[in-house]
């Protein structure tokens, strides 16, 4: 479903401010970024443009949606929305032009994953919904590559939807993780509607049915002979494991191979290897061995430090919900409105913690390569000429800079994609952005991908925007201590 009542009550609030202060029109700019990178990591995958330009391209107010909003009342009885406000939203149509990092892309803290211009009631009542399509779809990209890259070589399934944090949210995180780099879903209808493999075994119930687990597993081969994978774990792991080798050679003997058998309990480790020795001597050493049980990057990490036999893991809850770490944090916030003069006056927030400022302008994000491996990004504002002489400047600590070579190969990675509340073109099939994402690691230093205390990517203000951005707090904050000395 699409709604534009999927927000927040503050935007429709403030929408109505604007609407009665004569300002629904003012040209603003806005900025959604996130200030810390997840799961102690080195980088994030960017990821739900795509249905986040699809719910913009939808906006509509139905007749039922401003009834509702008519209906609705303030402590005293009195209607929280005037009449004329209301009609306004129901000939509402978004006027936003939208630049955006495509998905897949390795982004970093501070950088603008949208950036988001036009009349600033409109971009305001878009915050809530691209907060929280980009938000939850980046996290979870996120949390999929690292299980991608700990699983190596070995295949990763998505096997979260059971546990996910309803319907929506487990298509979400199944769309998440294909584009993150999984092999395959459980989730049917992710499947149907993303193109995504589907992948899936028998669950416990189907062994225990029966009175002996051979005649379970003989019965499943019989249905499935072309698509067996035998979960061995019901009683006791090794004689599961013997069983689905007589299965094994019963379809063999008709043609048919089976395909992998699956260990979700128990030391996984040692039952891998075990299970690997007794499948190759039985002469099956193609059958795959798929492994399940709460495994998340560490765990599968740790495991492959010890030796573990294991070709598929299958992965639910700690990927679809991102257990470690349930929320990515990204913000949206005004960084620029226009003058009437035509010029661009930049906004910033001050704060008690100096952390939550932001960085003002309208914003684009230059990523720079030598030898095809990224070296650094600088944040830069495009209402002022980007300079011969490149230094990258942290904005969590100033101190630390980065130069770069004048004359370096570059990318601009903000992306025209929606002009006037019109789409600029196709909006990108997840696949596409899933083999984005593999280039795109591939262009990482191995130290920024490891999971354990990564290198830190070198992204930052270009060293004019931080002098601006000094500048314009430093301001702000004389303005603010002289009205309170004068108090």
């Amino acid at each position: 479903m699409s709604s534009p009542l999927q927000t927040d009550l503050y935007q429709l609030t403030m929408a109505a401010a604007y609407f009665e202060a004569g300002k629904a029109d003012q040209e603003s700019v806005f900025h959604l970024f996130f200030r810390r990178l997840p799961f102690k990591g080195g980088y994030a995958i960017a990821a739900g443009l795509g249905p986040a330009l699809e719910w913009l391209r939808d906006f509509r107010f139905a007749t039922e949606e401003i009834d509702y909003l008519s209906s609705l009342r303030t402590k005293n009885g009195h209607t929280l929305f005037k009449d004329a406000f209301l009609e306004y939203l129901g000939n509402l149509r978004l006027a936003l032009d939208i630049d955006a990092i495509p998905e897949g892309n390795a982004v970093f803290s501070h950088e603008p994953l949208l950036r988001v211009q036009g009349p600033i009631l409109h971009a305001q009542l878009a915050e809530t919904a691209l907060l929280n399509i980009i938000n939850f779809q980046t996290l979870i990209a996120t949390k999929a590559a690292r299980i991608c890259h700990a699983a190596g070589d070995a295949d990763f399934l998505e096997f979260g939807y059971r546990r996910a944090q309803g319907p929506d949210g487990g298509l979400s995180a199944s769309r998440a993780a294909w584009i993150g780099g999984c092999a395959a879903t459980s989730h049917v209808l992710a499947g149907k509607m993303f193109g995504i493999p589907v992948r899936g075994t028998h669950a416990h119930s189907w062994v225990m049915s029966f009175d002996e687990e051979q005649e379970a597993f003989d019965a499943y081969a019989n249905a499935m002979p072309d698509n067996s994978t035998l979960l061995v774990d019901t009683y006791d792991t090794l004689t599961g494991v013997k069983c689905a080798i007589q299965t094994a050679q019963r379809l063999r003997a008709r043609g048919h191979e089976l395909s992998g058998i699956r260990l979700d309990s128990g030391d996984l480790a040692y039952l891998s290897i075990e299970a690997r020795k007794m499948l190759d001597a039985a002469g099956f050493p193609k059958v795959s061995i798929v492994a399940s049980n709460d495994l998340d990057e560490h765990l599968i990490e740790s495991l492959h430090h010890q030796g573990a036999k294991i070709d598929v893991w299958g992965v639910g809850t700690n990927l679809v919900t991102a257990a470690d770490q349930p929320a990515l944090g990204g913000v949206y916030k005004l960084a620029a409105l226009l003058r009437d003069d035509g010029s661009w006056q930049p906004r910033v927030k001050l704060s008690e913690q100096r952390a939550k400022s932001f960085i003002p302008g309208r914003l684009q994000v230059r990523r720079f390569l030598h030898e095809g491996e990224m070296i650094g990004d600088a944040i830069y504002d495009i209402d002022h000429p980007f300079p011969q002489e490149i230094t990258l400047v942290d904005p969590d600590e100033p101190l630390r800079r980065k130069s770069i070579p004048a004359d370096t190969p570059f990318i601009d990675l903000l992306q025209p994609v929606m002009k006037y509340g019109k789409l600029l073109d196709e909006i990108e099939a997840p696949t596409i952005a899933r083999k984005r994402c593999k280039e795109k690691l591939k262009q990482l230093d191995s130290s920024t991908l490891r999971l354990a205390n990564p290198h830190r990517y070198p992204a930052g203000m270009e060293l004019t925007l931080h002098e601006q951005r000094e500048q314009l707090i430093n301001t702000h904050q004389t303005s603010t201590y002289g009205s309170e000395k004068n108090q």
